[in-house]
């Protein structure tokens, strides 16, 4: 099966209609804004495509989740754990690798969670990225803080009582990556299937396209550093060009997880 990278791929059976496959193998991304060429850049992992999607299939008894991704966009991720949470489906999902950070918390939006004996969850505090000065960092700091005091519930109402919040803080700020035996024992999956493991091609294929999309990420990160630190040196620049540059650096690092 390829590997459908940084789309959700929905699919109605044909042979039973009630029950609708949703498979998210990539990074959850927001839709975007090139500043530099003056054009929208659409995401089909977003959580107004997700949304949009899924409201297609409202009638459907049952929703089947293929998840192996690597995480992404903490405001896109909450967006999609709402909408997938409050359909009436009976919802499973299969951990086919990975379900890493922002991805783990749109895993635990489903009534079952099934693993493999090979796959993994990971998960970690949110991170973001500030530009300012001193007093917005600190806000963002805070912002960071009270983000997380929302995120920790999530994980605490699917364990069911089997970690505690002391236990739970501790595993976040050890960013720490969690085996199917680990999830079962914090309440975080519900069946490990002993019979299969996750696709080795699959799980590759997923480390790769984060790794991409880090190297992509820093990158872009020099590049705009470099534009914004020349266009500020050089006050002969037109400002419009300066707004650009500051904008679409804002632009990149936003809801970044």
């Amino acid at each position: 099966m390829k590997l459908e990278a940084l789309k959700f791929d929905f699919k109605q059976l044909t042979e039973n209609p009630e029950v609708l496959e949703i498979r998210l193998y990539g990074e959850v991304k927001p839709e975007g804004y090139d500043y530099w060429n003056g054009k929208k850049i659409d995401s089909k992992t977003s959580q107004d495509y997700f949304a949009e999607l899924l409201d297609k299939y409202r009638d459907v008894k049952e929703i089947k989740m293929y998840i192996n991704s690597c995480g992404g966009s903490v405001v896109e991720g909450y967006g999609i754990y709402a909408n997938l949470k409050r359909h009436q489906a009976n919802k499973t999902c299969y951990i086919d690798g990975f379900a890493n950070s922002i991805a783990s918390i749109i895993a635990l939006a489903c009534d079952k969670i099934v693993m493999y004996k090979n796959s993994m969850m990971g998960i970690h505090n949110a991170m973001d990225y500030c530009f300012g000065n001193s007093t917005e960092h600190r806000k963002c700091a805070d912002d960071l803080d009270k983000l997380m005091q929302g995120n920790r519930q999530i994980y605490l109402s699917r364990s069911g009582g089997k970690i505690t919040e002391e236990k739970l803080t501790e595993l976040l700020d050890a960013e720490t990556m969690l085996t199917a035996d680990e999830c079962m024992q914090y309440g975080f999956c519900d069946e490990i299937d002993g019979e299969k493991s996750a696709d080795p091609e699959q799980l590759a294929q997923a480390v790769e396209i984060y790794n991409s999309n880090i190297r992509q990420s820093l990158a872009a990160t020099a590049a705009l550093r470099k534009a914004v630190l020349q266009l500020t040196a050089d006050p002969s620049k037109p400002q419009e060009q300066e707004n650009k540059a500051i904008e679409a650096l804002k632009q990149r690092f936003k809801n970044f997880l």
